[in-house]
């Protein structure tokens, strides 16, 4: 008797922090619901760190995405959206953030990795290929 009452309210509990995330539709008109749902995909949780708004269901998100629902209704653009959020929160907030003298590490590191890492894989390569063979085949 105890563990079907424990069982129903572990039941309960999981079924109000599923309902944490609200998912109904924010507005009736097809083509802003679909820039929300974009919107609230590049924005990256503060509280969470590695989850966007529309999959958080912490407060923040939340509080998010009331906040860029009010400025759409508002008539805001995308770009004045992120630019409050940037403001509000930082270059983190966004998932893209914009390429500025701030985050120039952050669109140049990859490609200097990568360059990096070409030139290492071509200079051992290239010493592999210059040792001498001996008779079974093997480089020395």
């Amino acid at each position: 008797m105890i563990s079907r009452v424990i069982l129903v309210l572990v039941l309960v509990l999981c079924a109000f922090s599923a309902s944490g995330i609200d998912t109904g539709k924010a507005f009736d008109d097809p083509e802003m619901q679909a820039r929300y749902e974009r919107l609230i995909a590049e924005v990256r949780c503060v509280t969470c760190q590695n989850q966007n708004i529309r999959d958080s269901n912490a407060f923040i998100a939340a509080d998010l995405r009331r906040e860029i629902r009010r400025l759409m209704s508002e008539g805001k653009n995308d770009a004045e959206i992120q630019d409050f959020l940037v403001t509000r929160y930082g270059d983190f907030v966004l998932y893209r953030p914009r390429f500025s003298g701030k985050t120039l590490a952050l669109w140049v590191a990859p490609f200097l990795l990568v360059l990096f890492g070409s030139v290492a894989i071509f200079r051992v390569v290239r010493h592999r290929m210059s040792l001498p063979i001996n008779d079974e085949g093997q480089a020395k």
